[in-house]
């Protein structure tokens, strides 16, 4: 390590600079351990909101699944019905049958609107910061952010 001339008084003595250099040290290093737990927290808070909203959307898959089965069965028993006798009892049921499976598309849809929000399963904020923050470290500014 080289000495900065100012650091060394004339008789070979430091002077007190090197004391502020360590604390500046020692000060950097605690605020990036603060940092990284700070972008750490971020990073499980986004992943659990990520968690929350997959589940939402797996789960009205699962109930899309479910009103496509009752469908089915209605057209079942719409085709039974119409093969059975030529009522106007087939044609309640062929109704039935569609307004459930226009059910099934709506949730279909919802679900599939609730997973594309939480994938991919990155936490893009929290990323962004990091690379925002290492940015900053070596002294760039960051795109679209004034300096604090």
């Amino acid at each position: 390590m080289t000495t900065h001339p100012s650091a060394v008084r004339e008789d070979g003595h430091r002077t007190g600079q090197d004391e502020h250099i360590g604390a500046l040290v020692a000060q950097l290093s605690s605020d990036v351990s603060r940092l990284v737990r700070d972008e750490l927290q971020l990073a499980k808070a986004e992943l659990k909101d990520k968690g929350k909203e997959a589940g939402i959307g797996i789960g009205l898959f699962g109930g899309a699944g479910t009103v496509a089965v009752y469908g089915v069965g209605a057209l079942v028993a719409a085709a039974i019905l119409g093969l059975a006798a030529a009522v106007p009892a087939w044609l309640s049921a062929l109704l039935i049958a569609l307004v459930l499976f226009a059910i099934a598309g709506v949730a279909a849809l919802l679900g599939k609107r609730h997973v594309s929000h939480a994938t991919p399963p990155l936490p893009q904020q929290a990323v962004e910061g990091v690379h925002e923050d290492l940015e900053a470290l070596k002294g760039h500014e960051p795109e679209g952010r004034a300096v604090r």
